[in-house]
């Protein structure tokens, strides 16, 4: 008889609640050590929470940790280091203007005589060590000059750096291109392979797929199963995590487009340094299609939806919706002219945290005759209450009773179905949709998804701007791809491929689309 393995993390019956919210409930896990083991569960489900409590951000209600067999008490970041655990946030933890190697060694840096800092040293030792860990960077480049995919490396190689034994990656392939996931996976495979344990929070059930030996499922804060992934489909994971069957797809009928209703002509936008960021571009959205936007982030895109929507002037170009100007005008004329938008930052743009759900969803209705009272400034809060209610219903927004909760209580994804709910409900002529389903679960991927082609089957517009490229080839009738700035290809979405439109996104393969594409 064979002892049985001692797993590299165990946690037993952890409870966590927030006020009236129960978070987890006496969930179990169970990562083997040198594997890759996924964290999956709807939005709320308590995957980042319970990962909280691993590295120590959070502490557990009840419940127990062990640590390669050993009862653990992780009560800081600090005691998760001295662990052997680290973990590579979402947002990553970074000081722009300082050098790559420099944030390596932030915190532990090796110094000379009289405490002066041995920046020779610390270039050549991490050097040697990203190379030993197969992770190409450049010591000497600073944070702000490096890519997405790179700032990656170095959160990885600064977990490692401290000794990290245990590595927690919370979605981890957010915004990166095709090549750079695949890159990622060569990386942490080879992490594997050097007997490091690795935990993935990620919604990509593709992605659980491709990489994951495990797989964990939590629902609504509960335990659900751990499967090998090698021995389910996508589809069942789906349903475990969702509790119902969930299209992965998205039909669409076959309808004829309309007139362009959004056109947009030799478009020029600076940032705030007066840095040009969209150069030249053109474009058109008509009626009944859905038009994305693929690119990797930084290229522009905020720039351009900020100059159709009024948030940013441009310096030049001109820019229309359904025959009006709105080239440079303010966004209540924008909106007036029935363009909507679902912005990609939700808490800068789409919503007011501190309002209530309920306020949230009229914020651009208030003074409709359903939502005004009989006086100035007086509103009526039955009517705004039993509005937001109802899409509460219709959108699965969580938990039931949000209406009156402020709009920061609730969770990334369910903040996100807020916004969606509220612009769709609008009935625009045309929808700007910004990174709609990011942080969404399969299951509120697939609602969303659904109502922007109910938009398009019903003769709207549709303008996505989306990082997921299995998003963009399913919604799009026709894909544009833009770099540095510039449109550089239009791709029929049923003759490219992911690793194409990747290609294009990286400034690889460029394109130049014909003048009479844009003939009025």
């Amino acid at each position: 008889m064979t002892e049985e393995r001692v797993p590299a993390v165990e946690m037993r019956g952890i409870d966590k609640r927030f006020a009236m919210v129960q978070a987890l409930d006496k969930v179990n896990l169970r990562v083997e050590k040198g594997t890759i083991h996924a964290l999956l569960g709807e939005n709320g489900a308590g995957k980042s929470t319970l990962m909280k409590i691993l590295y120590g951000l959070y502490a557990a209600d009840s419940g127990e940790i062990l640590i390669n067999g050993q009862p653990a008490e992780i009560k800081s970041p600090k005691a998760a280091i001295d662990l052997s655990i680290g973990m590579v946030h979402q947002h990553f933890m970074l000081v722009q203007n300082f050098s790559i190697a420099e944030n390596i060694v932030l915190g532990s840096e090796p110094v000379k005589g009289l405490g002066v800092l041995d920046r020779a040293a610390i270039s050549q030792e991490i050097s040697a060590f990203a190379t030993k860990y197969g992770l190409d960077v450049d010591p000497e480049e600073l944070i702000q000059d490096v890519s997405v995919a790179t700032q990656q490396r170095v959160e990885i190689l600064k977990a490692l750096y401290r000794g990290a034994e245990i590595l927690i990656l919370d979605e981890p392939t957010a915004v990166l291109t095709p090549q750079e996931i695949d890159s990622l996976f060569k990386t942490l495979r080879s992490l594997k392979e050097e007997g490091k344990t690795i935990i993935i929070i990620t919604h990509k059930l593709k992605e659980i797929k491709a990489v994951a030996d495990y797989c964990t499922i939590l629902r609504r804060g509960v335990f659900i199963d751990t499967v090998r992934v090698d021995s389910v489909t996508e589809a069942e994971l789906a349903e475990k995590m969702v509790g119902r069957e969930v299209k992965l797809s998205t039909e669409k009928a076959k309808i004829e487009r309309g007139e362009a209703l959004l056109k947009i002509r030799d478009l020029y936008v600076d940032d705030e340094r007066k840095i040009e960021q969209v150069s030249g571009v053109s474009l058109d959205v008509h009626a009944g299609e859905i038009v994305a936007l693929a690119g990797i982030d930084g290229n522009g895109q905020s720039e351009l939806i900020d100059a159709i929507t009024g948030l940013r002037k441009a310096k030049s170009g001109s820019i229309s919706m359904a025959g009006v100007d709105i080239y440079n005008q303010p966004p209540a004329k924008v909106h007036q002219a029935g363009l909507k938008t679902i912005h990609e930052d939700r808490h800068r743009r789409g919503l007011v945290l501190d309002f209530t759900v309920a306020e949230n969803t009229v914020l651009e209705r208030y003074e409709e005759q359903e939502f005004s009272g009989q006086g100035i400034g007086v509103l009526n809060w039955a009517n705004i209450r039993r509005y937001a209610q109802s899409l509460i219903k219709r959108f699965d927004i969580r938990p039931a009773d949000a209406a009156a909760k402020k709009a920061r209580q609730l969770s990334g994804g369910n903040q996100q179905k807020i916004i969606v709910a509220r612009e769709v409900d609008q009935n625009p002529h045309l929808l700007i949709a910004c990174q709609p389903t990011r942080g969404l679960d399969v299951g509120a991927i697939e609602f969303v998804r659904k109502e922007l082609v109910a938009q398009r089957d019903a003769g709207k517009g549709i303008f996505l701007v989306s990082f997921e490229l299995d998003e963009v080839l399913d919604l799009a009738d026709r894909i544009l791809v833009i770099y540095a700035g510039e449109i550089v290809a239009e791709l029929d979405p049923k003759a490219t491929t992911e690793t194409e439109i990747g290609l294009y996104m990286s400034g690889a393969k460029r394109d130049s689309l014909s003048e009479e594409a844009y003939d009025a």
